[in-house]
């Protein structure tokens, strides 16, 4: 099968394309037919190693401990291991794997889900990673309750498309920051109040409007100054962005925060079937659609990440297999 392959970090230049052996599938795994993947910042880190605390955690300290890139993933079930009991072959389904830039993966059951039934394969791969670090974010971190006011910094990019629509689904008013171009995008996914951020800084406004909650899914602001932007008992969640932002989040939020006040803290999406169901759910009643700026083939797949590593993708970006039926 092809799969993309890296052996050292770097730019996208660094990825191959190279016909490696198809995997088997463990006692608790499922084999998958890969249909279409998607491209996160989490693929990027990894690529890249930008992020150096990320070799220390297993990644490889001078080069990579594993040499295949993707964790989004949506295809059919071609076999189970002999403890797997969820899924059968046929399954149409879509979650988080390792290699999931290739013709196949395997994976544990428990993070997968049955796909999103009015979805394509490209939509449902677009969802994954994104989608439960946007939930994740609103609902465990932000603690997010109908009829407050949520700040989407970033809100045109993959977190924040699913953040601005997640926070619609709970019956909050969201207040969507992005750039000009994305205006109109941001108003059609249903938020509430726009700000264009080359027009006016939201924590500098005049009025001295606060949020109950903020997620910042990219675009960089001090820490002090998305305090400054919270109500007394408001939430900042980082959950991506630049990697100043990164590490002041992790570094600075828990002693910026305030005994019985204003909280500061990140989110990192933790693997769950559970929320894949949720999302599944929203995503079949319409309350949620996944974003899709662009599409490439497999082989271009080099070509997907240096998109994504420019930093401006509206949506997500998506790889599709050149033979999916």
């Amino acid at each position: 099968m092809k799969a993309v392959v890296y052996t050292k970090y770097g730019s996208p230049d660094v990825l191959q394309i190279k016909d490696v052996e198809k995997p088997a599938p463990g006692e608790n795994e499922v084999l998958i037919k890969i249909h279409a993947a998607s491209v996160n910042a989490y693929d990027w880190h990894f690529l890249t190693a930008d992020i150096f605390l990320l070799r220390l955690m297993g990644g490889g300290l001078l080069k990579p401990k594993y040499t295949r890139l993707g964790a989004d993933i949506a295809g059919r079930v071609e076999a189970v291991g002999k403890n797997a009991k969820q899924f059968q072959p046929g399954d149409e389904v879509y979650g988080m794997v390792k290699g999931g830039f290739a013709e196949y993966a395997c994976a544990l059951e428990d993070r997968l889900a049955m796909k999103p039934s009015n979805l394509s394969f490209e939509e449902a791969a677009a969802v994954p990673m994104a989608a439960v670090t946007a939930l994740q974010g609103l609902r465990d971190e932000g603690r997010i309750q109908a009829g407050q006011k949520v700040l989407i910094n970033g809100a045109s990019g993959g977190v924040g498309t699913f953040a601005l629509q997640i926070t619609k689904s709970f019956g909050a008013e969201v207040t969507a920051v992005c750039s000009t171009r994305n205006v109109d995008q941001a108003r059609s996914l249903g938020a509430d109040h726009v700000i264009d951020y080359t027009k006016e800084d939201f924590t500098q406004s005049q009025g001295g409007q606060q949020y109950d909650l903020i997620l910042a899914a990219n675009g960089y602001h001090p820490l002090s100054a998305y305090k400054r932007a919270l109500t007394p008992k408001g939430i900042y969640v980082m959950a991506g962005g630049s990697k100043a932002q990164i590490f002041q989040a992790i570094l600075m939020g828990s002693w910026m925060s305030e005994t019985g006040g204003r909280k500061m803290g990140g989110v990192s999406a933790k693997r769950s079937q559970k929320d894949l169901v949720i999302l599944k759910e929203l995503l079949e009643t319409g309350k949620v659609v996944p974003v899709i700026d662009r599409r490439y083939p497999l082989l271009d797949a080099a070509e997907a990440l240096r998109y994504l590593g420019e930093g401006h993708a509206r949506g997500k970006v998506v790889i599709t297999m050149e033979d999916r039926v």
